[in-house]
């Protein structure tokens, strides 16, 4: 990605008129599995992708806020502790999470993180932004520090009411693992997930139907958790069992609290399977993961159903949605030579339906946040 590197440097200089300081980057996500857990103390298992999302940043001497994209054709220029409008509000209120909103500076965001695709573009940007501010300013916060900024910026700035999942992998992916992240304490392992040692492919296929996690159907499904877990008098829905569940008397929360409780177990069988070098046999507990989230979850749609039978069809050994559903990606985990089948069986399925083509990539596990 040196080539996007070089192009947000140059940009810089075209927009700001002198060179940046330093370019830092940040990745996307790929939740391998463990959905709509990390807000209810949970497990989950996700993946860092190559796609990044690169900031090239420079201090200024007055109170001026310069924030422009290559992705947009709006920009931000404001005095400091200004927050900005849509995509701006990001950077905006990281620097408001930081306390470095009294300081004027100039950055200019290039992407290869799709955007609304479930893929973590959001916390991409927050962490690449995070980690230049806090180095231009001699580095005071920890990476955990700079998590809990990033999720608090998202959570009270933005008002998309995200767990901490997105943050904590984009700052502290390692490569060539996923991690298994217990956000009951915030406890992480890193977990063996070298697709290249296997015969075996993680492919993403990203629906390009756009979803917000700001619309209010994912502050309502935290909401239903946290009644669920009210109502059975325990902290968190980590807390529950199947059989407590079972017992509630709405069915919806009855619904939505056993898709938590039951992925919870998914997400431990994977991380199981995986240590073991069992990559093959963690197909099943995929296609159970995207059946909760589509039937007890509510929050799969036809495109992504789809998609991960599809694919399922053309050979993968396990597929489901990631990310936070109503549109977005699923992904497919299928042995090596059967992308192009699996493609072609998603796109002849949309073509049928008269729906755009989807796009198709490799998911490679990468590593975090850094200083390019």
């Amino acid at each position: 990605m040196n080539s996007l590197k070089n192009a947000v440097q140059q940009l810089f200089l075209a927009t700001f008129g002198n060179e940046p300081t330093g370019v830092w980057s940040a990745p996307g996500r790929v939740n391998l599995i463990g959905e709509h857990t990390d807000y209810n103390a949970g497990l989950c298992l996700p993946v860092a992708l190559e796609h990044r999302t690169y900031v090239a940043a420079a201090l200024r001497a007055d109170n001026l806020v310069r924030i422009h994209s290559r992705q947009s054709t709006t920009a931000h220029e404001g005095d400091c502790g200004t927050i900005g409008h849509g995509w701006a509000a990001y950077p905006t209120t990281v620097l408001w999470a930081l306390g470095f909103d009294n300081v004027g500076i100039d950055l200019y965001l290039d992407s290869s993180v799709p955007v609304g695709a479930g893929l973590s573009s959001s916390a991409a940007l927050t962490c690449s932004v995070a980690l230049a501010v806090n180095e231009l300013h001699g580095n005071p916060f920890s990476r955990h520090q700079l998590a809990e900024a990033c999720i608090r910026a998202e959570n009270e700035g933005v008002g998309a009411p995200t767990g901490g999942m997105d943050q904590t992998i984009a700052l502290f992916a390692r490569p060539t693992t996923a991690l298994l992240l217990d956000c009951r304490d915030n406890s992480t392992e890193h977990i063996p997930f070298d697709l290249s040692s296997t015969d075996f492919e993680l492919i993403v296929i990203d629906t390009a139907v756009k979803h917000s996690l700001a619309d209010g159907q994912y502050g309502l499904r935290r909401t239903q958790c946290a009644d669920a877990a009210q109502i059975l008098g325990v902290s968190s829905l980590r807390e529950a069992t199947l059989d407590q569940v079972e017992s509630l008397d709405d069915a919806v929360l009855r619904s939505r609290a056993r898709h938590v409780v039951s992925e919870n177990e998914r997400v431990w069988g994977v991380a199981k399977l995986l240590r073991e070098n069992r990559v093959s046999e963690i197909g099943p507990l995929l296609d159970s993961s995207h059946a909760s989230l589509r039937d007890d979850f509510e929050v799969s749609c036809p495109e992504l159903d789809a998609a991960v039978e599809a694919a399922r069809l053309g050979g993968a050994v396990g597929a489901r949605m990631t990310g936070g559903g109503f549109g977005g990606s699923a992904i497919a985990l299928a042995p090596v030579g059967k992308f192009r089948n699996i493609r072609q069986n998603v796109v002849d399925t949309y073509t049928r339906r008269s729906w755009p083509s989807p796009r198709f990539f490799h998911a490679t596990p990468s590593g975090s946040a850094h200083r390019n």
